[in-house]
C-alpha cells in the first residue's frame, strides 16, 4: 500500500504546491491542505496543533521548511511522522530524490598529512596552536617542515609535545640528520627518503614516505620499493606531483604508472604544488585532485596552508575526500552529495522565473518587501507593486524608505546579497547569508539583521509565499 503523505502549506504557495507534486508522479498519495493563513514560513508547529484538525488518513506529514517550533513535540502530539520539507517549494523533486540515498560523509580513505612548513622558525606554542586549527578542518598527521641549513634546536620539543597531546606526527626534511633526529623522538613518518637514503628507516621506526633518486628517476623509486618489501616494512610512495607548466601533467601519468606496476602500495600525492603555485579557487583543484586520488586509490595527502588564497585547503580537502570516498563506494558521480565545495556558484541559483515571480507579487497584500532573484535580475515587491534591476541603487528611489535609517540599512544589506547571488549564480534567500561552503570559517548564522530593523517591518523571506 502507498504511502500517504500531508502537505501543509499557506494560500499564496497552495496552487504552486499542486503543480509540483503533479509533475513529480510520485509514489505516493498525497492531500495539500492550507491551514487559513496566506504566509506559509509564518506557520508554526504550536498553529499547527491548534489549527489541524484533520490529517487525511495521512502516514506522515510534511511541513514548511521553515516552520518554527518544536517538530518533536507535535509529532508526539498529533501521533504522526512529522519532517520539514525544503525550504524552496521548488527543491521538493530534490528533496524526495535524496531522501532515498543519504550518504555517509563521516567515513572517508584518504589521510591528510598538513605541513607547518616553517617549523624551525615557530615556536612549540605556536605549533601546538597551528596544530589543533590543522586537526580541527580535517588534518590527521601534523608534518613538521624542516628547512634547508637552518638550526632547529626545538625539533624533539616539538614532536614529544605533539605526542603527548595525541598527534600524529610526521618530520619533513631531505637531510639525513633531521630525519633521524625527527625518528628518534618519536615522530610517525618520515618524509622524504630515496634509493641513497633508505638506511635511515633501519635506524627509526618511523614509516617512510619515499621519493625517486632524482626526479623522474621511477626506476630507483621501484628498487627502493622492493627492498623494503623485501624486510617486510611499511612505507609510502609519493611520485611527486609537479606544479602546471612544470611537469604537472606528466606528473599525474606518473603516478598512474606507478600504480600500474605496483597496485597494492600505499601511495602519496602531494597536492600544496597545484593549489599553492596555482592562483585560482584552491575548492575546486582539491575536488579534482581527491578525485583522482580516488581513481588511483592515493591515501595519503600533503597538503598546505602558506598562500593567503589557499588558507581553507585542509578543510576543503577534508570534504572532497568524504565526498569522493561517498560517490566511489556508491558507484556514483560526485555530484548531489554535499553543497559544501560549491563557494561561487550552485546548481540550482534560480528557483523562480521572472514571469512566477511577477505572479506571486500580484497577491501580495500587505506593505512588506520581499526581495527574489531570478535569470533577469533582483526582484523586491510588496502591494505597491514590483521593482527590478541589476544594480540595487536603481531601486533605492522606488522605495520610499528614505526616513526610515533602520529599514533601509536592512534592505541596503539585503539587496546588496541578492546582487552577489545574482552575479555569481548562487542561491539568495531573504533574511540568510549567502553560503560560502568551505571557503569561510564564519557561519551564517553569526549575523542577526534582524537587529536592525525597526519594530513593525518584519520583512518575509521569499520562502513565504512558496511553501
Amino acid at each position: 500500500m502507498k504511502e500517504h503523505i500531508l502537505f501543509l502549506t499557506g494560500k499564496l504557495a497552495e496552487k504552486q504546491l499542486r503543480n509540483i507534486l503533479e509533475k513529480m508522479q510520485p509514489d505516493f498519495t498525497y492531500t495539500v491542505h492550507q491551514l487559513g493563513l496566506k504566509v506559509a514560513a509564518l506557520m508554526t508547529c504550536d498553529m499547527i496543533a491548534r489549527r489541524l484538525t484533520d490529517t487525511f488518513g495521512a502516514d506522515r506529514i510534511i511541513i514548511p521548511g521553515r516552520c518554527r517550533g518544536d517538530v518533536d513535540e507535535l509529532s508526539a502530539k498529533l501521533g504522526l511522522a512529522i519532517a520539514r520539507g525544503p525550504e524552496e517549494l521548488k527543491d521538493l523533486p530534490q528533496y524526495f530524490g535524496k531522501a532515498a540515498q543519504q550518504h555517509d560523509l563521516s567515513r572517508y580513505q584518504v589521510k591528510i598529512f598538513a605541513e607547518i612548513v616553517d617549523a624551525p622558525h615557530v615556536s612549540v606554542e605556536e605549533v601546538v596552536k597551528r596544530a589543533q586549527y590543522y586537526k580541527k578542518n580535517g588534518a590527521d598527521v601534523i608534518d613538521i617542515g624542516c628547512l634547508p641549513s637552518t638550526d632547529f634546536p626545538h625539533m624533539e620539543d616539538i614532536i614529544r609535545t605533539l605526542k603527548q597531546l595525541g598527534f600524529m606526527v610526521s618530520i619533513d626534511s631531505l637531510e639525513a640528520n633531521d630525519l633521524l633526529r625527527g625518528g628518534k623522538a618519536g615522530a610517525d613518518y618520515m618524509l622524504s627518503l630515496h634509493e641513497s637514503t633508505l638506511w635511515i628507516a633501519d635506524e627509526v621506526a618511523a614509516t617512510p614516505i619515499i621519493i625517486p633518486e632524482s626526479h623522474e628517476d621511477l626506476a630507483s623509486l621501484d628498487r627502493a620499493i622492493k627492498r623494503l618489501q623485501a624486510k617486510n616494512r611499511a612505507f609510502i610512495v609519493d611520485p611527486i606531483l609537479d606544479p602546471v607548466h612544470f611537469g604537472f601533467t606528466q606528473s599525474i601519468v606518473r603516478y598512474h604508472e606507478v600504480r600500474k606496476n605496483h597496485p597494492n602500495i600505499e601511495m602519496m600525492m602531494g597536492v600544496g604544488n597545484i593549489t599553492e603555485l596555482t592562483h585560482a579557487d584552491t575548492a575546486g583543484m582539491n575536488t579534482l585532485l581527491l578525485g583522482i586520488c580516488s581513481e588511483l586509490n592515493i591515501n595519503s595527502i600533503l597538503a598546505t596552508e602558506v598562500s593567503k588564497h589557499a588558507s581553507r585547503s585542509i578543510k576543503e580537502a577534508d570534504l572532497a575526500r568524504r565526498i569522493m570516498f561517498a560517490a566511489k563506494e556508491h558507484d556514483t558521480l560526485p555530484k548531489h552529495i554535499n553543497p559544501g565545495l560549491m563557494a561561487l556558484h550552485e546548481p540550482s541559483p534560480f528557483p523562480y522565473t521572472l514571469t512566477e515571480i511577477e505572479e506571486l507579487a500580484e497577491h501580495i497584500t500587505d506593505p512588506s518587501f520581499r526581495i527574489q532573484t531570478s535569470s533577469d535580475g533582483v526582484h523586491i515587491f510588496n502591494r505597491d507593486g514590483l521593482q527590478s534591476a541589476t544594480d540595487p541603487f536603481d531601486l533605492f528611489p522606488q522605495l520610499h524608505v528614505e526616513q526610515d535609517g533602520s529599514h533601509a540599512f536592512y534592505l541596503g544589506v539585503e539587496l546588496a546579497r541578492a546582487q552577489i547571488a545574482w552575479q555569481l549564480g548562487k542561491r539568495f534567500t531573504q533574511d540568510q547569508a549567502l553560503t560560502w561552503g568551505c571557503a569561510t570559517e564564519q557561519s551564517e548564522e553569526s549575523i542577526d539583521l534582524h537587529s536592525f530593523k525597526p519594530a513593525g517591518t518584519t520583512l518575509q523571506k521569499p520562502s513565504t509565499t512558496t511553501k
